[in-house]
């Protein structure tokens, strides 16, 4: 039989990298009430840190125990029940749905689709990573930005450039299965029970080299360098789509993967009647600390294997505003972001080892419909455009504008860096932030700072730095889509991702990918009497 046990508590005190495991399953026999002759197979399905006391650190582990015979069960101790995913139909080989955009989203629904005898053709208007890591490259050491091919856009998605976290607040069987795939493509074995599971930009470049070989190996079809202009569209009905180099492919499924900052698609499409509307989504700054301060603000003084570098996770309700932390990059490092000229977008990115000086994180804080200014469906994205733009004139193109945290506060320029230096991919203009963030947002930084450092000791350390400007937290827009998961507007078209409004995140994203694939294929089961696998 097989037994999930919770809540297995081992201080950091008594653990060292050779006993690890001899105390962790010293301490599952002695959960279960059995002895540890008893156990015949132990494998760690969760992995966290408990740091509320910092100086009784512990890591807390829930395992999968397989043992002979039965045992008691209790509030943490349970028998393991694997959850389902639903199963779907499997399709012919010769059925082609097309899938637009090669991010986290689209990539895992051409994989779902692949894995039951589709054959999916995957247009993405940047390009493959190779080719793409170049062209961010030198838009961060030259400045010469590729608008098709950028942090933005590209295989990988708008992530491949960014910390790699796996986490997920969403509860679904299925981030278990993306999980499972990104370690089969070369991800550590850790990301399989790590509370907050990352994986790094460098990592990941390389397993999304190896997704796209399993995918080609498939059967699937990339298509690079090569963009989505247009649908077509037959009695209401989707029936493929115009390319940007002119051809034009035949199918009876196109699933929207476009990510959150393909503006000119979104365009597009609203011109085509696709029903969307506005979203909700955070406006804000880059703020970097050092890492060591980070560290010793979540764990005190106490040093250990079991500790990497510390993140952080903060909010703070101020009326109908919430300001927050998004997107923390423990020893990372601020981007250049932009994926339009004349244009300022900061983000933050991590390596696998997490080893940098500074820690940085989105300090944003949330923005609605009423802030637009308007009631078109893309004035959010308007908006966004205009903050950018804004942010870049305010340096008349030199660089992003900095400030320290106690000059923003003070509402004096900065002149030049203190204890932390900017470690921002482009150049730096020191100067003042509150005309170039809307007022509410400076305001509702500067209410919420207490707050932060209440929770983590530091956080209002006067030489922190502050980098504008943050806008792509998640997409302007939401594309109505039905409970078949189709656009309301259109038959045979799958909003999909985060970009339409329906993920936040490499996981979710992946996840809703996943979902739309089952729906596609239940699309074409119905419609060709597919059998279900």
């Amino acid at each position: 039989m097989q037994y999930l046990v919770r809540n297995i508590i081992i201080p950091l005190s008594d653990m060292t990298p050779e006993n690890e495991w001899k105390l962790i399953r010293m301490a599952s026999s002695k959960h279960m009430g059995i002895s540890e002759r008893d156990i015949r197979d132990l494998r760690i399905v969760r992995e966290s840190i408990d740091a509320r006391k910092k100086n009784e650190l512990a890591c807390v582990y829930s395992v999968l125990a397989s043992i002979d015979g039965h045992i008691r069960t209790a509030k943490n101790i349970q028998l393991f029940q694997p959850l389902q995913v639903p199963s779907v139909p499997a399709a012919a080989p010769t059925t082609r749905p097309v899938i637009i955009g090669a991010g986290p989203c689209g990539l895992f629904c051409a994989f779902e689709l692949a894995e039951r005898g589709f054959l999916p053709i995957i247009v993405e208007r940047g390009e493959e990573i190779e080719k793409r890591t170049q062209s961010v490259k030198a838009f961060w050491t030259k400045g010469i930005l590729n608008p098709e091919s950028n942090v933005q856009f590209g295989e990988g998605g708008a992530g491949t450039f960014s910390d790699g976290k796996l986490t997920t607040r969403i509860n679904d069987p299925r981030c278990t299965r993306v999980l499972e795939i990104f370690h089969a493509c070369g991800a550590p074995e850790e990301i399989l029970y790590k509370a907050r599971p990352h994986i790094g930009t460098d990592v990941l470049k390389n397993i999304m080299v190896a997704l796209r070989k399993k995918l080609t190996d498939k059967g699937a079809e990339f298509l690079f360098s090569t963009r989505m202009d247009s649908l077509l569209v037959k009695n209401d009905r989707v029936r493929g789509v115009k390319l940007s180099d002119g051809r034009e492919i035949d199918t009876p499924a196109v699933v929207l993967a476009i990510g959150h900052s393909a503006r000119d698609t979104f365009a597009g499409l609203c011109r085509q009647g696709i029903q969307m509307q506005q979203k909700p989504f955070s406006v804000g700054v880059r703020i970097e600390h050092l890492q060591e301060w980070i560290n010793e603000a979540q764990y005190g003084k106490v040093r250990h294997f079991k500790l990497g570098a510390a993140d952080y996770q903060l909010y703070e309700h101020l009326g109908e505003r919430t300001a927050y932390s998004f997107c923390m990059c423990p020893g990372g490092i601020v981007v250049a972001a932009a994926s339009e000229e004349n244009s300022i977008v900061t983000n933050g990115m991590s390596y696998h080892a997490r080893n940098g000086i500074n820690a940085n994180s989105a300090y944003v804080v949330s923005v609605s419909p009423s802030d637009f200014g308007g009631v078109h469906p893309l004035a959010g994205m308007e908006y966004q455009r205009r903050l950018e733009r804004s942010c870049y004139k305010k340096t008349e193109g030199k660089g992003a504008p900095v400030q320290k945290l106690s000059d923003f506060l003070n509402d004096v320029p900065s002149r030049k860096p203190g204890t932390v230096k900017p470690s921002y991919t482009g150049e730096t203009v020191f100067t003042s932030l509150s005309d170039i963030l809307p007022s509410y947002v400076v305001s509702g930084i500067k209410q919420s700072l207490p707050a932060f450092e209440r929770k983590l000791k530091g956080f209002m350390h006067p030489d922190a730095l502050l980098t504008a400007i943050e806008t792509r937290t998640s997409s302007p827009v939401r594309m109505m889509r039905n409970d078949l998961f189709q656009s309301v507007s259109m038959g045979g078209l799958f909003p999909a991702g985060e970009g339409a409004g329906y993920a936040g995140g490499i996981v979710s994203a992946a996840v809703d990918g996943i979902r739309v694939a089952e729906q596609v294929a239940r699309k074409f089961a119905s419609e060709d009497g597919g059998k279900t696998i």
